[in-house]
């Protein structure tokens, strides 16, 4: 009788003590729906975790008359955690985006580790007026501000590549409204005009402005920051952009990105975009260009780096069904400028792609073909003609 006496006892503290920390420390809350979101009891907290990966195949054949293989890229492309939420207010958000593989961690360039690629704290004051201070992407092109997991095709295109002004530490505005039934986006930035991950920076920053206007009102879920029709669109949807970047004393062939330059040079970009949407078509523009006044380098010995000065457009068109089965077609185009024309050749390419998309851009096969033409402005070395076939899975939550 002693000892059941003892075992009560033992059970009725064992059920008061886990009652009280019942009462001291609550669950946090569990959320799925872009990622895996978690909110602490008090809801002062918010923390939503995603990840993402593109695992990729592509071919590349020496010539367009020799189809022999001569590249083969097998690689995970990419593969990044991303966190974010909210501290202590709504109004005071975070983002945490770190990458894990080569080419993201731009290491070939910098030659270290880059994994930081976003590090960004935005405080909105209401519902149209944010700023940010931190590490993201700069208010670019369309395609670059773009997420690359919300691409049609493998990757984006050669213009942007080539000419967009990337990711950036500094400080950002953000302004939205709408005159009558027109909305309009205003995005601002002065950052460091180096690049991600840099510890110094020399007084020449950069200065990045754009507008975008949506004269048939906002588009469903925001599509206008995803590529193809996945809401089809009942109405017709535009959205045209203008960005101005100017950047001083950059040390870096593409300002923010590309090999480090022998001395400083000042560059200036500018990029103009067109979006339609409407029942399952799509249709994107976009032109961009880079000056500047002195766009080469040399080193002692006579090497030379040079800033990618030139022009380049692109114009992409698809159409997805309702099993969610996409074609989109690709036309870039990309013109060196005189400086630069005995180093670069001009580049067209006409991409064929098919998509699948089990779980919108989420999860989805993609499958595209390229012919692309290389050919000398100003050098008399042999032109280059060739095909390139990419398969690519993308998955994330």
């Amino acid at each position: 009788m002693k000892h059941f006496y003892l075992v009560a006892v033992l059970a009725f503290s064992i059920v008061f003590i886990c009652q009280g920390q019942s009462q001291i420390t609550p669950s946090p809350y569990f959320a799925f729906g872009k990622g895996l979101g978690i909110t602490s009891p008090d809801s002062m907290f918010l923390l939503n975790i995603r990840f993402r990966l593109q695992n990729r195949a592509a071919f590349t054949t020496v010539s367009d008359e020799d189809l022999s293989i001569d590249k083969v890229e097998a690689r995970v492309r990419r593969m990044r955690l991303r966190f974010d939420g909210f501290i202590y207010t709504p109004k005071l958000y975070y983002l945490i985006q770190l990458a894990f593989t080569r080419s993201d961690m731009d290491f070939d360039d910098t030659g270290f580790p880059n994994v930081i690629r976003d590090a960004m704290l935005i405080y909105s004051f209401n519902e149209h007026f944010s700023i940010g201070l931190g590490q993201t992407k700069l208010p670019g092109n369309r395609q670059r501000v773009n997420s690359s997991g919300d691409l049609q095709l493998a990757d984006r295109s050669l213009v942007n590549s080539l000419f967009n002004v990337d990711r950036d530490f500094g400080v950002q505005v953000y302004y939205n409204n709408k005159i009558g039934e027109m909305n309009y986006v205003f995005r601002g930035a002065i950052s460091s005009g180096e690049g991600r991950n840099f510890n110094t920076s020399d007084n020449g920053l950069a200065y990045t402005g754009r507008i975008e206007l949506l004269p048939l009102g906002k588009f469903t879920n925001g599509g206008d920051y995803f590529e193809g029709d996945l809401a089809r669109e009942p109405k017709p949807k535009l959205s045209i952009g203008a960005t101005l970047s100017s950047n001083k004393k950059a040390i870096r062939t593409g300002g923010q990105l590309g090999q480090f330059l022998f001395e400083p040079r000042n560059m200036e970009t500018g990029m103009l975009d067109i979006l339609y949407k409407h029942k399952g078509f799509a249709f994107a523009s976009e032109f961009l260009s880079r000056t500047s006044e002195n766009p080469i380098t040399e080193n002692e010995t006579g090497g030379k780096r040079y800033i990618y000065a030139g022009w380049g457009e692109n114009y992409q068109a698809s159409y997805l069904w309702k099993s969610n089965y996409e074609l989109v077609g690709r036309y870039t185009h990309v013109m060196p400028g005189k400086a630069i024309r005995s180093f670069e050749r001009a580049v067209e390419q006409y991409t064929l792609g098919v998509n699948r998309y089990i779980r919108g851009h989420r999860l989805k096969l993609q499958g595209d073909v390229t012919y692309e033409k290389n050919y000398w402005i100003g050098a008399t070395d042999t032109d280059l003609n060739r095909w390139q076939l990419r398969f690519q899975i993308e998955a994330g939550i």
